[in-house]
């Protein structure tokens, strides 16, 4: 099992409204994540800076990989375009996080 930690950017005065798609995520996307071995998966708000802090575990790195790749992922990230900072393919920009503490 792998663990993966990442920062995303939330834009100004959307928090509601992110907040509000995750509570109704699709079952699409919550059966591709499944699928892909993703599990124990969490995204937090920083309200001060607006950064988000999402970390989960996986099982395995190509399913994981390939998670980009699935339709229903670049439909997922075109329905969340308007409240984050994100790519030319709409994906979130993010930032992998390096842990440096871990207590089991």
């Amino acid at each position: 099992m792998a663990r993966k930690a990442f920062k995303m950017f939330l834009n100004k005065s959307a928090e509601a409204e992110y907040k509000k798609r995750h509570e109704e995520t699709w079952p699409e996307i919550k059966n591709l994540l499944k699928d892909a071995g993703v599990s124990n998966y969490s995204i937090f708000l920083d309200e001060e800076t607006n950064v988000l802090f999402g970390v989960l575990d996986y099982d395995d790195e190509i399913r994981y990989q390939n998670i980009p790749l699935q339709p229903i992922m670049q439909k997922w990230w075109d329905y969340m375009k308007d409240l984050m900072e994100t790519n030319e393919d709409n994906s979130p920009k993010s930032a992998d996080l390096q842990e440096v503490f871990y207590l089991k």
